[in-house]
């Protein structure tokens, strides 16, 4: 059976894995193993040992970087480590990060943050079973969040600028 690794944070402020979790047991049957840390810093070790000791198939990665300019650097610090980590171990981690500066108030950043981890939870449940349903959305300016931006018609059929 495959499995699939939630690493979270008690620093966020939405529960966004329980979030990720209920989109997954929609849409596939897998095993889901969580592991809830202190800090978004401590994501990279979490993600890394899901995918090593605990046997994931692949991990999203939640969390919530404050306001101040120290949780932006510290986010960017988690994100070069979860980078780190996929390369170390060959498998993907979706890094899911919502900014508490992102919206305008306390409401619209909980729904952002369920709905950004339940969009990146199916694109989870996509690399491992449908990798091609990806494919097909190449190129047609998803966002994860927020309302899709949509595709830039080139006009030509080829790339912008031939």
């Amino acid at each position: 059976m495959k499995r699939i690794g939630i690493a979270d944070t008690t620093f966020a402020r939405v529960d966004m894995a329980r979030a990720a979790i209920s989109i997954i047991k929609k849409e596939a049957s897998l095993e889901i193993i969580r592991y809830t840390v202190p800090g978004i810093k401590d994501l990279p070790v979490a993600a890394k040992k899901l995918l090593e000791e605990m046997k994931c198939d692949i991990v999203i990665a939640l969390g919530m970087p404050g306001k101040a300019e120290k949780d932006k650097t510290c986010a960017h610090e988690a994100s070069t480590g979860l980078i780190a980590a996929q390369l170390m171990t060959n498998r993907h981690i979706i890094e899911v990060f919502v900014h508490e500066d992102e919206a305008p108030d306390e409401r619209t950043l909980a729904s952002l943050a369920v709905r950004r981890a339940e969009e990146h939870a199916l694109n989870a449940v996509r690399l491992i079973y449908h990798p091609e349903m990806l494919t097909r959305l190449a190129g047609t300016g998803q966002r994860q969040g927020y309302e899709d931006a949509g595709p830039i018609e080139s006009g030509s059929g080829g790339y912008p600028g031939h």
